[in-house]
């Protein structure tokens, strides 16, 4: 196995597919890269995760401008990673009012997101195209505990955090006349699960909470768009396994008084035959051990990813 990170041999493009959903709903997917939502509304539209530079953004701008001339009002951040916030910017030029988060995942910003900028940036290159037009960190301009509800016209669009999973402070937006959700990372369906700063206990009970809303379509942080019922419990299911996998290996390995490295080949005995070919798995499952070992030792929040630690772990367990 190398010793740079997996995700510097990906280096082949994706097809970006921008795909209706509902009367207001749109699905930004792009073949297991970070997918954004829109909501285009009689008024006003808004996007759910900005892509990770404006440069990227603007890509995602043209999409919307084919199908509306409505101004982009609003854009609500899912969590506080780089790759999901950072081409927000792009958006004032378009109309937009406000930057919509959490409380939690401002928190995050505040705590690490300078650190997990530049991580996440020299982890996977490839998803932070024209990184250079990045002005800086992106900060909410209304922040709220655990609900927000806009009305755009008629349509009713519900901001919520309704419990921790993949970080601290996730964000899903609902439609419930239309009952379009989207999860952000939350959910994944055909990609490994990014679990580096998640809280893991809380994630499948989160994940219960999505499936009593019934969605009738889902949007997955990576993955297709999941265009039923029976596809978005499916997705569930795929990311509640991925999760309680890693966690039970992890409660194992501490039990059986094994190191860092000896977890890490633990997990890899369980997690392969289920996820070894799913999209970022590589690059993921390092830094997913990683948090679940410290979790399971019983590290609650945490420990902030720089870019010195990310290369440090990265190489020990590869060697």
């Amino acid at each position: 196995m190398t010793k740079t990170f997996a995700s510097r041999a990906d280096l082949s493009p994706k097809r970006a597919t921008f795909t209706r959903l509902s009367e207001h709903a749109w699905a930004y997917t792009a073949e297991g890269d970070p997918n954004s939502g829109v909501v285009i509304a009689e008024n006003a539209a808004l996007v759910v995760d900005t892509t990770a530079t404006p440069a990227m953004a603007r890509q995602l701008i043209s999409q919307i401008r084919r199908v509306t001339d409505r101004p982009i009002k609003y854009v609500v951040l899912s969590h506080y990673h780089a790759v999901r916030v950072l081409g927000a910017s792009a958006f004032f030029s378009e109309g937009a009012q406000e930057i919509i988060a959490s409380r939690g995942t401002r928190e995050l910003i505040a705590e690490r997101g300078g650190q997990d900028m530049q991580s996440e940036i020299e982890r996977f290159p490839r998803l932070f195209d024209a990184v250079e037009t990045v002005p800086g960190l992106t900060w909410p301009t209304l922040v709220f505990e655990r609900d927000l509800t806009l009305y755009l016209g008629d349509l009713e669009v519900q901001i919520k955090h309704v419990g921790m999973g993949h970080t601290k402070g996730d964000t899903i937006v609902w439609l419930p006349q239309e009952r379009v959700l989207f999860s952000g990372d939350l959910v994944e369906f055909g990609a490994a699960a990014y679990t580096g700063d998640a809280q893991l206990a809380h994630w499948p009970g989160t994940l219960e909470v999505l499936r009593r809303l019934s969605p009738e379509k889902l949007v997955p942080g990576r993955g297709p768009a999941l265009l039923s019922n029976a596809e978005a419990n499916r997705a569930i299911d795929y990311t509640k396994s991925f999760v309680e996998t890693l966690l039970s290996s992890a409660r194992e390995s501490i039990a059986a008084g094994h190191d860092l490295r000896q977890a890490f080949a633990h997990a890899r005995s369980r997690m392969d035959p289920l996820f070894g070919d799913v999209f970022i798995y590589e690059h993921c499952l390092p830094f997913d051990v990683s948090r679940a070992f410290d979790e399971a030792s019983g590290i609650s929040h945490p420990r902030i990813w720089t870019a010195e630690r990310d290369r440090e772990m990265w190489q020990a367990l590869q060697d």
